[in-house]
């Protein structure tokens, strides 16, 4: 039995438990402690045409490591992607703007109250600061990429009217954006909240199906938003 009132994170339990019954997973490290090890895999990158995604979680959270870390990537000749929902200061965005090739930016709601329900935050922040690598994109003339993605959330962001309001917003973006990427419903978290004895809303909810993510495309394609930027990913069940 584990008493998560009483926990800090320290992973002290996990360490004297003698029958390894707990576990910590994740360890803290360094940018320069980290780039050596990504930097094993440089020829996978260069036959792959990959490279080093940072994520999270929200990596402008650290914005220093982040860009200690980005700038040995660039340094090394990696390509580099950055993952982020842009809940973050223009300031880290300029400071990061140099060393990303690729930008993923998470979209997940438009409507403002809606965002501010399920996330906690409202997205005005995050709707500029998507206007602002936008703009910068056009100037650079395919110097950066700028990709969005929005997840389908049961009962959330999977609605005629939020997929809709999103691909209008890409719309006035214009060229910038070069693919919007809607990613199907998963539920591969159940395990971890599980093992955190953490309720998760989403537990029940069932995969998409097949036709519900047709139906998705559909709606998206007639947003406004060029359809060839259109991609829907992940999995789907059985009808």
């Amino acid at each position: 039995m584990v008493d998560r009132t009483l926990c800090t994170g320290c992973g002290d339990c996990a360490r004297a438990c003698p029958s390894n019954a707990l576990e910590l997973l994740g360890r803290r490290t360094t940018a320069q402690a980290l780039l050596p090890e990504l930097l094993k895999d440089a020829a996978y990158y260069t036959a792959s045409g990959g490279g080093v995604t940072l994520s999270g979680g929200e990596p402008t959270f650290q914005a220093s490591f982040t860009e200690e870390l980005l700038h040995g990537l660039q340094e090394a000749h990696v390509h580099t992607a950055l993952d982020t929902c842009g809940l973050c200061s223009r300031r880290t965005l300029e400071r990061l703007w140099p060393l990303v090739d690729l930008f993923l930016f998470d979209l997940k709601l438009y409507d403002p109250a809606l965002h501010r329900r399920y996330t906690g935050q409202d997205n005005a922040i995050l709707l500029a600061n998507l206007s602002w690598l936008a703009e910068r994109v056009r100037m650079g003339a395919g110097e950066k990429v700028l990709w969005v993605r929005t997840p389908l959330i049961p009962g959330a962001t999977y609605t005629h009217e939020n997929i809709s309001a999103i691909g209008a917003c890409l719309a006035g973006l214009g060229s910038a954006i070069q693919r919007w990427e809607i990613c199907a419903f998963n539920n591969l978290c159940r395990d971890k909240y599980r093992r955190l004895d953490m309720a998760w809303p989403y537990q029940e909810a069932a995969l998409l199906q097949k036709s519900d993510l047709e139906q998705v495309g559909e709606w998206a394609r007639t947003s406004g938003i060029d359809p060839n930027l259109v991609f829907i990913t992940g999995a789907s069940r059985v009808e």
